[in-house]
C-alpha cells in the first residue's frame, strides 16, 4: 500500500499511521491517497500511501531527532514535523501541517473528511489543520492559579450528583470570553488522549505517562462534576487555553502508546478523602514555570528513577491523594460485565458484543461477521481480534476492560447517521 519515494536511513525514526474516516457517521475511507511531505520542505513528497478498507495506511518509518531531546528540558525540537495530504474520490481533501513524529514511538493521525455533497456553497477547496508546537516546545501562557476543591454549597450552584464519564467534552477553541472561537464535541477517551500528547512526550517512562494522564483525567472530570463553565453562563465543557486549562488541539496526533493507556484506565480519577468531586488538580512543566502540582518534567524523572504512578502522585499532592473511579459512562449501551468475555464465555453480555461486532462490520468490512448466538467460540475470537488490531489495542482475542468500552463506542459511532461537530 505504501510507495517509497526517497530511500534514506536516519539514525532515529518514528513510525506514523493515518487514519481516515468520513465526517458523516464512523465511516473508514478506502483507497484515499496520503501523501507526506517534511513541513520544512512541503513540496517534496517522501511517501505515498494509500487506505485499506479500514481506512488506515500502513505504519511507516519515518525520521525523526535524536531521542535525547524529548528527555531534557530546553533541547532543539524533540521531533520532525510532517505534512500530511489526503486526498479521495467523493471528498474534500485535507491538509494537515505539523504532525509530530517522535522517535521511538508509534503516531497515529486521525483524518476527517467531508463528502463533496456535504460541502457548504462557498466553502475552501481544501481543508487546512495546522498543528502548533507541542507544549513543552512551544510558548504557551501559564495556567492561572485555581483551588483544587471547589465549593459546591453556593446556592444556584450547578454540580452533577455523581462522577459521570460524559460521552463527549464540549470543547471551546480559546479563552472563555473568545465568543469567535469554535466549540468542538469531542469523545471524551479522544479528548484525554489529545491531550495528553500535547501536554507530555510520548517517550517518557509509561509510569510517569500513567501519573500525567490521571492528572489530566481528573482536571477533566473536575470541570465536568463542577459545571464550571456552565456556571459562569457559557456553553463548553471546558476550554483549549493553557491559562485556564490544558491544551487540546485540533486535528493534531496522538501515540499508540498513550491511547492504550487511556483506554485501559478512562474511568479513573483522584480523589482525596471525605471530598466527592474529583479533585482539580493542577500542574506545569517544572522547568519554565512551576506551580503547586504536578511538574511534567519532574515525574518524567521520578518515571526515570523507577517511581510508580501513585508513587508519582504521592510526590506532589501527599499520601492521602488515591485513585478512584467509576461506573457511569454515558453513551454505552451496558456496561462491562465485570470479567473478562473469552472463549467459553456465554449468555447476553455475549450476544449483545456480537451484536454490536456485526453492525461495526458495516461499516468495517476488514471484520469478519458472528452468529449472534450468544457463545463465545473461536469465531467470535478471531471477530474481537480483528477489531483489536484495527483500533490499536492488543489482539488477544479476548474481550477486556478497555476493548469492551473501545467496542461499545465504536458501536455507537457508527449507529449513528451524523456525528456533532463544530458549530
Amino acid at each position: 500500500m505504501s510507495e517509497l519515494v526517497k530511500a534514506e536511513t536516519p539514525a532515529y525514526t518514528g513510525n506514523l499511521m493515518i487514519n481516515v474516516t468520513s465526517s458523516l457517521g464512523l465511516i473508514p475511507i478506502n483507497n484515499a491517497t496520503v501523501k507526506i511531505s517534511l513541513t520544512s520542505a512541503p513540496d517534496t513528497v517522501i511517501r505515498t500511501l494509500t487506505t485499506n478498507n479500514s481506512g488506515q495506511t500502513d505504519n511507516v518509518a519515518l525520521s525523526a531527532p535524536n531521542l535525547s531531546y524529548s528527555r531534557e528540558p530546553n533541547s532543539p525540537m524533540p521531533y520532525t514535523e510532517y505534512n500530511i495530504s489526503v486526498t479521495a474520490e467523493g471528498y474534500e481533501p485535507v491538509m494537515i501541517s505539523g504532525t509530530e513524529v517522535l522517535p521511538d514511538a508509534d503516531a497515529i493521525q486521525p483524518v476527517t473528511m467531508t463528502p463533496l455533497d456535504v460541502e457548504p456553497p462557498g466553502a475552501p477547496p481544501e481543508e487546512t489543520v495546522v498543528i502548533p508546537d507541542h507544549t513543552l516546545y512551544g510558548e504557551y501562557p501559564p495556567k492561572i492559579p485555581e483551588d483544587e476543591i471547589k465549593p459546591i454549597d453556593e446556592s444556584g450552584e450547578i454540580v452533577l450528583s455523581r462522577v459521570v464519564i460524559p460521552e463527549y467534552i464540549i470543547v471551546h477553541d480559546g479563552v472563555p470570553d473568545d465568543s469567535t472561537a469554535p466549540n468542538y464535541y469531542v469523545r471524551y477517551t479522544d479528548y484525554i488522549k489529545n491531550v495528553v500528547s500535547s501536554e507530555i512526550y510520548a517517550t517518557w517512562p509509561e509510569s510517569t505517562i500513567y501519573a500525567n494522564t490521571l492528572v489530566i483525567m481528573s482536571f477533566t472530570l473536575n470541570r465536568v462534576y463542577t459545571e464550571w463553565y456552565r456556571n459562569q453562563g457559557y456553553d463548553f465543557t471546558i476550554t483549549s487555553s493553557t491559562a485556564y486549562d490544558q491544551k487540546w488541539i485540533y486535528g493534531r496526533n496522538i501515540y499508540e502508546n498513550i491511547s492504550r493507556i487511556v483506554d485501559t484506565i478512562f474511568s479513573n480519577f483522584l480523589s482525596r478523602p471525605g471530598v466527592s468531586q474529583p479533585i482539580f488538580t493542577s500542574y506545569c512543566d517544572g522547568n519554565r514555570v512551576t506551580c503547586y502540582g504536578l511538574s511534567q518534567w519532574g515525574s518524567k524523572y521520578l518515571g526515570d528513577q523507577g517511581y510508580t504512578p501513585i508513587e508519582i502522585i504521592h510526590y506532589y499532592y501527599g499520601s492521602d491523594m488515591y485513585i478512584n473511579s467509576t461506573t457511569y459512562i454515558s453513551g454505552v449501551p451496558s456496561s462491562w460485565p465485570g470479567y473478562d468475555l473469552t472463549i467459553g464465555s456465554s449468555g447476553q453480555k455475549v450476544l449483545q458484543l456480537q451484536q454490536q461486532l456485526n453492525r461495526i462490520a458495516q461499516n468495517y468490512p476488514a471484520l469478519p461477521r458472528v452468529d449472534e448466538d450468544g457463545i463465545y467460540g473461536t469465531d467470535t475470537a478471531n471477530a474481537v481480534r480483528t477489531f483489536q488490531r484495527i483500533f490499536g489495542l492488543p489482539a488477544t482475542g479476548v474481550v477486556d476492560y478497555p476493548t469492551w468500552y473501545e467496542i461499545s463506542e465504536i458501536f455507537v459511532g457508527v449507529s449513528r447517521i451524523a456525528e456533532p461537530g463544530q458549530y
